[in-house]
């Protein structure tokens, strides 16, 4: 009889591999050599740091983030540039230390970096809001492009007088001062106004004043024509005198005698009236001639004053086309 086999004892359980954390954004190729670097760096400028010598840790901070870009190393950054006054510079670097969101900072650094943000934009630094709807108009903050219309963008200031300046060929050129207060936003809306030559006339019909014209010549011909028909009525009105009458015949005895009389009556009246007519038509024509203007300029900037938006929303500089 087969020996009975001893039961099996069930195979060790195979030991499951570590799981690897997660690689950090900012680790994400960046060497060893590079992050040694940095970390030397950084140490260095935390020591110039800790003996206030500011601008030198500055220095060093920058140095340490061109081998690294890591959100400590900003957040130590926008401290020293808070502390030295550069509150714009120190805004930018505060919301780089932020931009992997939460948990990419020590939950105290984090704390410090929001509320160092909320500080600035409450005392030490104002936002100006520009919209511009016309397409093609250069908007140009303090002298510098800032964008093309239409749309809007907002960007934060140290506060004091800006210069918004709006430009587009064919228009006038829009210079507006917008005064920016600490913890406050300046909106404004830019208009434009096309810079055109116009050329019009008092009455959009042109030919009525030489309407007017026209009839003072007519009547002057016609007075010219009954002129030249009295004078052959009178000699006809002469000669059949002459011919039939002799000297015993009153002198106004005929029809041609009485219509050579009443045509150069009507021919006086109708120089007279032609003559007017003429004056009057010569004064419209001159009246109607065209006028050439520049249009007015009307462009501006219309700004508002309000608070500035929150810390978790303002940015350096954030666009919205339309």
């Amino acid at each position: 009889m087969p020996a009975h086999a001893e039961p099996q004892a069930p195979p060790p359980a195979q030991a499951q591999p570590p799981t690897e954390a997660p690689v950090r954004p900012w680790h994400e190729g960046v060497s060893e050599e590079r992050r040694q670097k940095a970390e030397q760096l950084f140490q260095e400028g935390r020591e110039l740091h800790r003996n206030l010598l500011l601008a030198d840790a500055r220095a060093k901070y920058e140095q340490a983030l061109s081998y690294w870009e890591h959100p400590e190393l900003r957040l130590y950054l926008g401290r020293v540039l808070m502390r030295i006054g550069l509150p714009l510079l120190a805004h930018e670097n505060l919301e780089k230390a932020l931009r992997w969101g939460s948990g990419a900072l020590a939950r105290e650094l984090e704390a410090e970096a929001r509320a160092a943000l909320g500080e600035l934009l409450a005392h030490e630094l104002a936002m100006i809001e520009i919209r511009c709807d016309e397409p093609g108009a250069a908007v140009l903050l303090d002298a510098k492009p800032w964008f093309v219309g239409p749309g809007v963008e907002r960007r934060l200031v140290l506060p004091g007088e800006h210069i918004v300046t709006a430009r587009k060929a064919g228009h006038y050129v829009v210079v507006k001062p917008v005064v920016a207060l600490a913890g406050k936003r300046a909106s404004g809306m830019v208009r434009l106004s096309a810079d055109a030559t116009l050329t019009e006339r008092r009455w959009k019909a042109a030919w009525v004043p030489w309407s007017v014209v026209g009839a003072g010549a007519a009547l002057g011909l016609l007075g010219g024509g009954l002129t030249w028909q009295a004078s052959a009525h009178h000699e006809a009105a002469e000669r059949k005198l002459q011919r039939d009458c002799g000297p015993k015949c009153p002198a106004n005895d005929g029809s041609e005698y009485d219509q050579s009389i009443l045509e150069n009556r009507i021919a006086i009246g109708s120089f007279i009236a032609g003559g007017a007519a003429l004056i009057a038509g010569g004064a419209l024509v001159y009246m109607n001639r065209p006028r050439t203007y520049r249009t007015e300029d009307r462009g501006d900037v219309e700004v508002e004053i309000a608070p500035a938006v929150s810390s978790g929303a303002a940015g350096l500089s954030t666009r919205i086309s339309f």
